[in-house]
């Protein structure tokens, strides 16, 4: 076989690019939160404060003792469900928000199913999978909606799943506190309890409910589909160029569908594991913020699915140390939230980055020649 002189440069080349885009997939995200936490700090002097009490307490409210670490982890699985539900879609080219509406409605889904179910003796054995079924389902209905509202009616994405979350919200807000509220539920409107057999209890040795667990499996599950499968070339190649894609025959509709569908299933996952395993019912308690925590979790971890996990598990140690904070240095409960719109402006800047870093763009030019 011959070998063209002019092939070897360009494997080399190729090689090369790969390795900066990786070199810069960690290093842009890892400064940002440098520089997050530098602004930030200023943000304390002004204030007062100690920036390095305040890092100290969230590392010991976070990580500091087996307690810690299992509320940190309680707290990350449903931002590892609603992290996915952003990147998957991401990775064929969507900016769907709307995870925070699916996770609503799904748990509101799941409560609503458990009521026939718990007044009729059902066995949770077969209740619990059909709650999960459920809420999966309306998660993914709801925001594959808003990618068919994108395909077909070229509806913008971002502000259909914005809006479906805010009715998502009132759906549930109506039946709670109206046709489906429990009359025992008087300080806040609450669907009827679905009972201590129908509560999904921790996983064993621990406190963590097994959201975490499923939460893992789908990260894995997920990475694999989209990075090893035919299925995760398409909508690759879709995210990357729609005209290039349907030129080739790409159903493209049916990936653009198909992502937004496994993002709702995701979010509605989460809800689900919040009504079965935390709450006990579907109530105001459900609208968290976990969706929009979620889109966070999946820019700092590059639309990843096995990224948002340790990316979720730093959030969820955020959202541990909070109340530590409140308690240690009299600050309120949102600093953390003020931190976390810190680190999300920060993000948005450091796309700019891409391509731009001098000593990786030489790098670019030397492999070129």
């Amino acid at each position: 076989m011959t070998v063209v002189a002019s092939d070897v440069p360009v494997a080399r080349f190729r090689l090369g690019l790969g390795a900066i885009h990786t070199i810069e997939a960690i290093l842009i995200p890892v400064g940002a939160l440098i520089a997050s936490a530098i602004l930030f700090s200023i943000f304390l002097l002004i204030l007062g404060k100690s920036p390095i009490t305040f890092f100290s307490l969230i590392w010991t409210g976070g990580f500091g003792s087996a307690f810690s670490i299992q509320n940190t982890l309680q707290r990350s699985a449903p931002l590892i469900l609603t992290g996915l539900a952003f990147a998957i879609p991401a990775r064929i080219g969507l900016t769907l928000i709307g995870a925070e509406g699916a996770l609503v409605l799904g748990g509101f889904a799941a409560a609503v199913t458990a009521i026939p179910l718990v007044t009729g003796g059902v066995t949770p054995v077969i209740g619990l999978p059909l709650m999960a079924i459920s809420a999966m389902a309306v998660g993914a209905v709801w925001i594959g909606l808003a990618g068919w509202l994108r395909h077909y009616r070229g509806v913008n994405e971002t502000i259909s799943s914005l809006l479906l979350s805010y009715i998502a919200i009132a759906i549930m807000n109506f039946f709670v506190e109206g046709l489906l509220r429990d009359p025992g539920s008087a300080n806040k409107p609450s669907t009827m309890p679905i009972g201590d057999a129908y509560r999904i209890g921790p996983m064993p040795g621990t406190s963590v409910h097994w959201g975490l667990a499923a939460g893992l499996v789908l990260a894995v599950a997920l990475y694999i589909l989209m990075s090893r499968t035919t299925f995760g070339f398409a909508a690759r190649m879709t995210g990357g160029n729609v005209r290039a894609a349907q030129a080739q025959g790409l159903p493209v509709g049916m990936l653009v569908v198909g992502c937004c569908a496994i993002a709702g299933l995701c979010a509605g996952l989460a809800g689900f594991f919040e009504v079965a395993a935390v709450h006990g019912q579907a109530n105001a308690s459900l609208v968290a913020g976990y969706g929009f925590t979620g889109i966070l979790v999946a820019f700092l971890a590059r639309q990843n699915p096995l990224a948002v996990v340790p990316v979720a598990i730093m959030f969820g140690a955020l959202a541990a140390a909070g109340g530590l904070v409140q308690r240690r240095m009299g600050m309120p409960d949102a600093t953390v939230l003020v931190l976390q719109g810190i680190i999300f402006v920060v993000l948005l800047t450091s796309e700019t980055f891409y391509g731009r870093i001098p000593f990786l763009q030489a790098r670019r030019s030397g492999e070129r020649t």
